[in-house]
């Protein structure tokens, strides 16, 4: 191998490696139980009841921000950079977008809705989710001012200041749109409360492919790339695309995998 990974790798005998393999996994729990810690702090956030009377376009037809939830108490608003008139959504949302589909039965039985939600008007917003092959349920905002609440959207006047408020501070617009989570609860009365919101790189942990590049050597090789994300793109605009192999199914042992995972937790 000749990459600039391994030239910067020592080769060293396997005793050796485990020695170092061990040193590291202390930092690795050490930030598991910081990660735990700042979750724990995060769902103590104070809440903030939701008022204004939001309604989307979805192809059920107009729902309200309470009707979203479906039979759930929670909710998770992934705010999916899509704009009204742009020919697809962002790349990098879309790279988010590509691990929702399998999340949403999941978060259904933790009585968890997901939902993606765009500016751009609902038939936009299908012929590009018709185009990726995406299944989850995403909504429009068009023509409610949720985006622009939830800081995820600018009006010309502030792209023309040059100041929007994102990520809970003023800085120098990118776009008319931009990416964030946001998550919601509604009580038994049906009263909504706005919980969390998170933007930026913040956002990293919902792509769960650059955990997979923060594992290899070669990490994310974005070095040099301006912006660092700009190899990105949509799934199906690759020069190659690669899809996992069919495999038959074979039976699911009897296995806690709690236990099997998370061994002596």
């Amino acid at each position: 191998m000749t990459s600039s990974a391994t030239e910067q790798t020592k080769v060293v005998s396997r005793e050796e490696w485990l020695a170092a393999r061990k040193e590291l996994l202390e930092r690795e729990k050490k930030l598991t139980r910081e990660r735990e810690a700042i979750a724990a702090a995060r769902r103590k956030l104070p809440w903030v009841k939701v008022d204004a009377e939001y309604v989307f376009d979805t192809p059920k037809g107009k729902r309200t921000l309470a009707q979203l939830f479906e039979v759930r108490s929670q909710l998770v608003v992934y705010h999916f950079m899509m704009g009204p008139g742009w020919p697809a959504g962002c790349p990098g949302c879309s790279m988010i977008a590509d691990h929702l589909n399998g999340s949403v039965t999941h978060l259904a039985n933790r009585d968890v809705t997901l939902i993606a939600v765009s500016r751009a008007p609902l038939a936009e917003i299908e012929a590009f989710k018709k185009r990726m092959g995406w299944t989850f349920k995403w909504a429009s905002s068009y023509g409610s001012d949720f985006n622009y609440d939830y800081h995820v959207s600018c009006t010309k006047d502030e792209l023309d200041q040059g100041e929007i408020y994102y990520n809970y501070r003023i800085q120098k617009p990118m776009s008319e749109e931009r990416p964030g989570v946001s998550v919601f609860y509604k009580d038994e009365d049906g009263e909504v409360f706005h919980t969390y919101s998170a933007y930026a790189r913040q956002l990293e942990t919902l792509m769960g492919a650059y955990t997979y590049l923060d594992m290899v050597p070669k990490g994310r090789n974005e070095e040099g790339l301006r912006p660092p994300s700009a190899w990105l793109r949509h799934h199906d605009r690759y020069e190659q695309n690669y899809y996992a192999d069919a495999v038959e199914s074979e039976p699911v042992p009897a296995v806690n995998w709690v236990e099997w995972f998370f061994p002596g937790r």
